[in-house]
């Protein structure tokens, strides 16, 4: 695992859309929709509210939303063998699948946040020296061309 390295954090939220919508098609194609769409709405809900590139809004930090992912997935595991609500064979199977790639995703991730570097600064440094010396031969140039000369008329 040293060197694996995980992927970024707009990939998780691609991710986690698409298995939010998968989740939500399989509830409108099963004849019990309620858990699989709820699921669903929750993954994606999951993922619109977490900073990151494809948020809708940003309402969680990143290292809250890996906690969260946790607890979401636990919901989705649970959602896949509960008794209390009827739900048919083929739905707990896809569920439970969902459940297991997000997992999967989840373990994947580098949930870091990208750390914006300084700009440049080229105060006092030789290109910033260059680059005044170009200025004036260009301005002493164009001056030069703009000058009436003298007798030549």
């Amino acid at each position: 695992m040293a060197g694996m390295s995980k992927r970024p954090f707009w990939m998780h939220q691609i991710v986690e859309y698409i298995l939010g919508g998968s989740m939500i098609a399989a509830g409108l194609q099963s004849p019990t929709p309620v858990v699989p769409s709820v699921v669903g709405a929750i993954i994606m809900l999951n993922a619109a509210i977490t900073s990151g590139p494809l948020s809708a809004f940003r309402v969680l930090d990143r290292r809250v939303h890996r906690v969260i992912d946790v607890v979401v997935i636990a919901i989705e595991m649970v959602a896949a063998v509960q008794p209390w609500i009827d739900l048919d064979t083929g739905t707990r199977g896809i569920v439970l699948i969902i459940a297991v790639v997000h997992l999967f995703v989840w373990w994947n991730t580098n949930y870091a946040m990208r750390v914006k570097q300084a700009p440049v600064s080229a105060e006092g440094g030789r290109s910033s020296e260059i680059g005044r010396i170009a200025g004036r031969v260009v301005g002493h140039g164009v001056n030069a061309v703009r000058r009436p000369r003298g007798d030549d008329r």
